[in-house]
Order: C-alpha cells, then structure tokens, then sequence
C-alpha cells in the first residue's frame, strides 16, 4: 500500500463472503476458511493490528461459523447483517474510537470497496484477492510492545466495562466507583520507550500538539536534565489499561512548559488526563516556576484543549494553530475520590 505511514492501521475490517472464506453462507450453507486469511489474523493479531467485520450476512450464522473455526474472539464490535459496508466500517471506527485513516477494508467486490472509499476516502482499501498486501508497512508497526500483543484483550475488556455500565443505575462516578481503578505516574525508563514512541504515532484525538517523537529523541529527552519525561498507566479490577498517558516537560528557572502531552483514546472517559495535568501542576508549584503548556490544533485534538481548560489553564498566546495555555496553579486539584494515584 502506497501512501501509508508505517503502523497507520490499528484495525482491519473484514467482509467474510468471498473474502475470509471461499463461497457463500447462507447459499451454500458450507463454506471454506481461507487459510492465508487466518494467517494474516493471527500475525496481525500478534503486531497489536485489530480485526473487525462488516458484512452482509445472518448474524448468528456467521458468528457461528467463525465460533466453528476458532475465530470469534479476533474480532471486536463485528458488524454483520444489511447496513452499506460504508455505515458497519464507519460504526466499528467509533466503537474502537479511532480515526477512519486507521481503517483498512478488505472486500472481494469492486463495488462495496468503492461504496466505502466514496463514503469515507480516509479508509485504506484491500482487494481479498491481494492479501499480501496486509504485510505492507503501513500494517507493521515499528515495535511490538508489551501492549500490542494483549490489544485485542484490553479492548475486550472494555467491552465488559461498557457493558457494565450500560447497566450500571447509578451516576457515571458512581460506577467510575466500582472500578476500582488505581493511575500510576512515574519517570520514563528505557524499557517504556517503545511505547512512548507508540503512543504518539498512534494518538490523535488526545495529543497536545499531533507531533510524534522517536525511540531515539525519547531517549535523549529522558536522560536530559532540562526535562521530565513522565509515563502514566491504569489498571481496574477488570484489568490493565498498559502504559495510556505520556509528558515531556522542559524545565526552566521561571517557567516550565509542557511540551507535549497525550493520553490514549481508550480512557478518555477516565479522567485521568486532568489527574496527570494536575500533577504536573503541582510539581512546578513546588519548584517555585510557572507552567505553560504548548498546544498545536490539529482537528482532531480538539478534547485535549477541553482537558486543558478543564484543568484551568487559559490562553497566554496564540500564532494560527500553535497556542500557548498558562497554568494557574493556585488551582491544582486532588484527583477524584474514584482513583487511587501512586506517583513512583
């Protein structure tokens, strides 16, 4: 695939007639699972790549088949009955609240891969017949951390989560409450850098500025003594959330700034974005500087100016896109009585 930057996808959306298996379901009541297909699930599978479905078939049916052959559990909110592809890819991207661009389709019809390229150009595209395409760079990321090869678990696990609180007949804190969720912020080490460098190719909607650094300028930033790189995490009682959150502060005598925060898209109904802001908050209070924080609008980080607001910094300056927010830390909060921070 031309055109893709390495690791862009984080899901494939798969039509099964003709394409996951040979013939068709509810016409030949048999059909034949194409082992190069369960290849490239399962090595996927393993990179931390995502798999969903959209197809035009009996839900039960298929879910049945799939069940048959030890494939169920890859796939994540499958959409599977009548809708366009257009509108069951569109449904899998905000269910696993990721960007369309980040989506690839494989179909085995010209027709249906141009309905969803008309409806949403950003989607990658895979002709069935051209598997191999699936091995491209744009389908590899750079490193396999240590939370891409349980991705497809944790995103299970908050399926659970949002089912519980589907539910749940008490306030969203109240069931925040029950999750028993415990944040941890600490000092970047060597072993997080991957993942650091991970978080931002792959964050979007919670990144600060859209900028993504390497292993490499990781590295040199960490062992800086003109700057704090901070990692942050999450566990509840359904599991962890691995390494979510990353900061990289520049330490000044007057000021700080906050060069680029982010926080992964899968607790960002967590609230822990204005917990690790605040903590930030508190540890320049207690060096005796001010803190800004750079900010770059992208169009699509739009709530991480909301967590920003949210934890009462206000803008001191702004050139375009690129603006600068000033903390006042006369108002750093505790976090909320739901989460149990540990700072290592």
């Amino acid at each position: 695939m031309t055109g893709l930057k390495r690791g862009q996808i984080k899901c494939v959306v798969w039509d099964l007639d003709h394409t996951l298996w040979e013939g068709i379901l509810l016409e030949d009541g048999d059909v034949t699972v194409r082992p190069e297909a369960v290849a490239h699930i399962r090595r996927l599978d393993e990179l931390g790549v995502l798999h969903s479905i959209a197809s035009r078939n009996d839900p039960e049916a298929a879910m049945a088949r799939l069940k048959q052959e030890g494939l169920d559990h890859y796939f994540l909110y499958p959409q599977i009955g009548w809708n366009p592809k257009s509108a069951s890819v569109k449904q899998v991207a905000a269910s696993l609240n990721i960007g369309l661009d980040a989506i690839a389709f494989v179909d085995d019809q010209p027709f249906e891969r141009e309905e969803v390229i008309h409806a949403h150009p950003a989607v990658t595209t895979v002709d069935a017949a051209d598997l191999d395409a699936l091995a491209g760079e744009g389908f590899t990321p750079r490193f396999v951390t240590d939370e891409s090869r349980v991705r497809r678990e944790m995103y299970a696990g908050t399926i659970v989560r949002d089912q519980a609180e589907q539910e749940h007949s008490g306030t969203s804190e109240e069931f925040l409450a029950t999750l028993g969720m415990r944040f941890t912020i600490e000092a970047a080490q060597t072993e997080d850098l991957q993942r650091a460098e991970e978080l931002t190719v792959r964050t979007n909607q919670l990144n600060s500025t859209g900028r993504t650094y390497s292993y490499e300028e990781l590295d040199e930033l960490r062992r800086s003594d003109d700057h704090l790189l901070l990692v942050a995490s999450l566990t509840d009682r359904y599991g962890g959330y691995g390494k979510i959150g990353l900061a990289l502060v520049e330490l000044g005598e007057s000021h700080w700034h906050l060069r680029m925060m982010l926080m992964s898209c899968r607790v960002m109904s967590r609230g822990v974005g204005t917990v690790l802001l605040n903590h930030i908050m508190g540890l320049a209070a207690e060096a005796g500087a001010g803190l800004r924080a750079e900010f770059v609008e992208t169009g699509r980080n739009r709530m991480m100016y909301v967590t920003y607001a949210f934890a009462g910094f206000t803008e001191a300056e702004r050139d375009g896109d690129h603006v600068v927010l000033e903390a006042d830390l006369a108002r750093v909060q505790s976090p909320p009585d739901y989460l149990t921070v540990e700072v290592l």
